[in-house]
C-alpha cells in the first residue's frame, strides 16, 4: 500500500492528499497539562539541590512528582504534547510523497473500542475528507483491527494508522534484496491479524444459490498463503544473519573494533557517517532515509583503526514488527564495542527522543555498552545555546559538532579513542636497523613517533600505538612500558 499517486494532472504527479488525526490520550484538560509542565519545572528545581520550600507547587500533583523520585513519572505523563507528535507526524507524510490536505486532534481521556476517536469526530472526519477530496485518513495511532474495519466503513477514503505509513516508507526506501525482505516480513506480519473485513470476498462464502460447498473461505486461502510467505521469509533472514555472523567472525579475527552510529530518525547520522568516513552514503531530510547498515574504516587520533556503522534510525514508537524483522540488521548495533547516539542539539524534544533510543536499545540488549552522546546540528542554534552546550558538554561528557560544517570533529574522535577498550594504546621504545623500511613504514603508518635519535645504523624510536602492532614488533622493543 503507498501513499504517491500515480494519477497525474497536466504534466505533473498529483500527490495524494491526505487528513491527519492526532489522537491526545489520557489529558483531560489544558489546566492539567500545565499543572504536568509545573511538575517538569519542579522535577528541574529538586535536581539543582533547591531545598523543599523552593519547589513551586503544583495544581493538583502529588510531592512525589515535584520531585527527584518523581522524575521518571513526570516525564511519562509529558513524553511528547500532542502538538509536537502532530508535527512529526507531518514529517512522516512528507516523508512518504504525501500531501498534507488537513489537520485534525482530538482530546479523550481513554481511546473508543470502536473508532478510537469516537462516533462525532468520525462524522467530523467524514465531512472534511468530502469537502477537502481527501484520499486517505492518517491516523497518528494504532488502530487494532475492529477500529480499521469501522472506520473504513464510515470514511469516505482509504484508512492508515501511524505503523502502515512507516511500514510505506520503509518499503520506498528499502534498496539491497536483504532491506526489502526485511520490510515485506513486517509488512505481512502487520497484515495477517487485520485481514478481516477487506471486503465481502474475503470474509466469508457467497450466501446465495450455487455457492455453497466445500472448500476454505478466501480469508484463510490468504492467511495460509500469507504465512507460507512469512516463513519463506524468516527463512532467507536467517541466512542473512548467518552470513553477516561469518562477516563478523571475519573481522574479529583482525582486532578492527565496530563503532555504531545509533539515533532518532533525522538526528544527522548519515551527513555524520559521511563527514568522518568521506563516503557518500545518501543524506536526506526525509525520516528513514538510511535503511541498510554501511561500514566504512577510519583512522582515531591514537592510529588506531575502527569500523564506523551507520544504521537505521529509531522513531517514537517504532514498530515491534521493524525491530523484530530487522534485527538481522540491527545486530550490528548489539555487537558494537561503542554506540555513538547522535542527537538533534536544535529539536524542542530532545529528551523524549533520547528516551525512545534507549527504549530500542534495551529491546536489542544494546543499552549497557559504552555511549557517548553526540549534540548534531549546532550549527542551526545561536551563539548563547552553543555556549550552554558546550559547558554541559565539558561537565557531562557530551560532544557538540555540526556534520553540516564539520565544526567538533576533532572532538568526537578523541572521545571514540577515550571509550574505546579493545586493542588499548600503549607506549614503547624501538631499536630498528635502518634497512628495515618496511618496518620502519609500519610504524609512522600505524604509530605516533614521540621521538626519533639515529644511534649508527640503529634507528631509536619512542611510539604509541595499538597494542597488536606493537606485539608484532616485539624484537624490535628495547623495554616494555
Amino acid at each position: 500500500m503507498t501513499v504517491e499517486a500515480s494519477r497525474t494532472v497536466g504534466s505533473g504527479v498529483r500527490l495524494e492528499r491526505a487528513i491527519l488525526v492526532g489522537v491526545d490520550l489520557g489529558v483531560r484538560s489544558r489546566g492539567n497539562r500545565a499543572a504536568q509542565a509545573g511538575a517538569r519545572q519542579a522535577v528541574v528545581c529538586a535536581d539543582d539541590g533547591a531545598p523543599d520550600e523552593d519547589v513551586p507547587e503544583t495544581a493538583g500533583l502529588p510531592r512525589s512528582v515535584a520531585s527527584p523520585a518523581g522524575a521518571a513519572a513526570a516525564r511519562s505523563q509529558t513524553e511528547l504534547d500532542a502538538e509536537e507528535s502532530l508535527a512529526e507526524f507531518r514529517e512522516l507524510v512528507s516523508s512518504a510523497g504525501g500531501e498534507v490536505a488537513a489537520e485534525l486532534m482530538q482530546r479523550r481521556p481513554r481511546p473508543d473500542p470502536a473508532t478510537l476517536v469516537g462516533a462525532g469526530k468520525v462524522e467530523e472526519i467524514a465531512g472534511v475528507a468530502a469537502s477537502t477530496e481527501a484520499d486517505l485518513v492518517l491516523f497518528d495511532h494504532d488502530l487494532t483491527p475492529t477500529q480499521l474495519r469501522n472506520l473504513e466503513a464510515a470514511l469516505p477514503c482509504r484508512v492508515l494508522d501511524r505503523t502502515q505509513l512507516i511500514l510505506d516508507i520503509f518499503a520506498r526506501h528499502a534498496r539491497t534484496s536483504e532491506g526489502k525482505l526485511q520490510v515485506e516480513l513486517a509488512q505481512l506480519e502487520y497484515m495477517l491479524p487485520r485481514l478481516t473485513g477487506k471486503g465481502k470476498a474475503m470474509s466469508q462464502l457467497g450466501g446465495g444459490i450455487g455457492t455453497r460447498g466445500p472448500g476454505e473461505t478466501k480469508l484463510e486461502t490468504d492467511r495460509r498463503q500469507i504465512q507460507r510467505r512469512i516463513d519463506h521469509l524468516k527463512l532467507e533472514l536467517d541466512s542473512v544473519r548467518r552470513v553477516r555472523k561469518q562477516q563478523r567472525q571475519r573481522r574479529e579475527s583482525v582486532p578492527v573494533p565496530t563503532v555504531a552510529l545509533v539515533g532518532y530518525t533525522n538526528a544527522g547520522k548519515s551527513t555524520l557517517f559521511n563527514r568522518l568516513t568521506g563516503a557518500q552514503v545518501l543524506q536526506s531530510p526525509r525520516m528513514f532515509a538510511t535503511l541498510d547498515p554501511k561500514l566504512r574504516a577510519i583512522e582515531l587520533p591514537s592510529r588506531r583503526k575502527i569500523l564506523l556503522s551507520d544504521t537505521v534510525g529509531f522513531i517514537r514508537n517504532l514498530p515491534h514488527t521493524l525491530v523484530t524483522s530487522f534485527r538481522a540488521t540491527l545486530e550490528e548495533v548489539a555487537q558494537a564495542e561503542v554506540l555513538v547516539h547522535v542527537r538533534d542539539a536544535a529539536s524542542t524534544y530532545g529528551e523524549e527522543q533520547k528516551s525512545q533510543v534507549e527504549k530500542v536499545l534495551g529491546e536489542l540488549e544494546a543499552l549497557n555498552k559504552p555511549r557517548i552522546e553526540v549534540l548534531n546540528k549546532i550549527d542551526l542554534l545561536g551563539e548563547h545555546e552553543r555556549a550552554g552546550l558546550q559547558a554541559r558538554g565539558e561537565a557531562g561528557g557530551e560532544v557538540a559538532v555540526s556534520a553540516r560544517t564539520g565544526e567538533g570533529m576533532d572532538g568526537l574522535l578523541a572521545a571514540i579513542d577515550r571509550v574505546l577498550h579493545s586493542d588499548p594504546v600503549i607506549e614503547a621504545e624501538l631499536r630498528v636497523p635502518q634497512q628495515e623500511g618496511s618496518v620502519l613504514a609500519a610504524i609512522e603508518a600505524g604509530m605516533i613517533v614521540h621521538t626519533r635519535e639515529y644511534e649508527g645504523n640503529l634507528v631509536r624510536l619512542t611510539v604509541s600505538g595499538p597494542a597488536s602492532l606493537v606485539g608484532r614488533l616485539r624484537k624490535y622493543r628495547l623495554r616494555d612500558e
